[in-house]
């Protein structure tokens, strides 16, 4: 089941161009890691509160073939995704699958946070939006 929006990721290759602007917002960074798996760096931005709020996710390209080089060439930076915290990470990508959603990857991977684990899905059209699917190990206390 989904239970929350999580993040929202924006792309980028000036990860601290976008800081600045988060700053300018009145967000602070309260989190930050790698997911090796994609190849990205990623911070994660919230107002006061911290965890349990929706965060932005500044992401940007580690290696010269990340999961986000090719999208940051077509497109250039801005909205990469939209993250739903769930709780249970295989039973939420089977059922989206059957619901049309084409599933990115193979296996869930490990993601940029302590104890996070993803799975990235694209929705169909009308919508032609990638999704991610994140999973927090149950003893983190990340809860709502």
């Amino acid at each position: 089941m989904i239970l929350r929006i999580d993040h929202i990721g924006l792309a980028t290759e000036d990860p601290e161009g976008v800081a600045a602007f988060m700053t300018t917002l009145g967000m602070r960074k309260y989190d930050e890691g790698h997911a090796d798996d994609y190849g990205v760096a990623c911070e994660f931005w919230q107002f006061g509160g911290g965890l349990g709020n929706p965060a932005v996710e500044i992401v940007s390209p580690t290696q010269q073939r990340s999961a986000i080089g090719g999208r940051l060439e077509r497109q250039g930076p801005g909205l990469y995704h939209l993250a739903f915290e769930v709780d249970d990470l295989e039973s939420e990508t089977a059922r989206l699958r059957g619901q049309g959603f084409t599933a990115i990857d193979a296996e869930p991977c490990k993601g940029a946070r302590e104890g996070m684990t993803v799975a990235f899905l694209y929705a169909p059209a009308p919508a032609n939006l990638l999704l991610e699917l994140v999973h927090y190990a149950p003893d983190l206390g990340r809860g709502l």
